[in-house]
């Protein structure tokens, strides 16, 4: 199918040498843009939002902890970790 595209000036030129280098059309090096550009769409549309594991404890820290504070938190673990 035919069809007219309005292109910047400099991104026709570097697609021409880029065909030109690797010795495609530029029709051809546009189509595979074309595709790349779908193919990325409709991966990124299958992909789903991962829910994340939640440990919900019943006693909560240790006494003490400030579980703001990483030296904290590595103090009470204390032998455990």
């Amino acid at each position: 199918m035919k069809t007219t595209l309005d292109l910047n000036d400099q991104l026709l030129a570097d697609a021409k040498a880029l065909a030109a280098q690797e010795r495609t059309s530029l029709t051809r090096l546009i189509e595979e843009g074309l595709h790349l550009r779908l193919r990325a769409k409709a991966d990124s549309a299958k992909r789903r939002r991962v829910q994340l594991p939640v440990f919900k404890g019943r006693k909560g820290l240790v006494a003490g902890v400030n579980p703001l504070s990483n030296k904290g938190l590595l103090e009470g673990l204390g032998d455990d970790a």
